[in-house]
């Protein structure tokens, strides 16, 4: 898994477009952080905007899916799982994105 750490919207597409190509990718998932009612906020937007950027440099399909309680979930697998040995915290984002996709692979088979 790869975490890419937000340096700037160029920046970052270059960054996915790299994965895309090393991985050959056929399908790019991107979470949209909907409001709990399912609106579209100021973040959602934010993720529209480089959605678009994205798009226009890659001829890979970009899929948006609604991520709302996937961070809340996450935290509750996370915690459940995890054993007081384990020092190192995983990325709550990390596992979070894992069940997006999971979501989608399990809607898609």
């Amino acid at each position: 898994m790869t975490i890419i750490e937000r340096t700037g919207e160029t920046e970052d597409v270059e960054k996915i477009i790299g994965l895309v190509t090393k991985h050959q990718v056929a399908q790019i998932i991107v979470g949209l952080p909907l409001s709990l009612k399912g609106d579209v906020g100021e973040q959602a937007e934010k993720v529209h905007i480089f959605v678009d950027h994205l798009v226009r440099h890659t001829d890979v399909p970009v899929e948006l899916r609604d991520e709302r309680m996937t961070t809340v979930s996450a935290r509750r697998l996370l915690q459940e799982t995890r054993t007081k040995k384990v020092k190192k915290k995983e990325p709550d984002d990390a596992f979070a994105a894992a069940l997006i996709l999971q979501g989608y692979l399990d809607e898609t088979r």
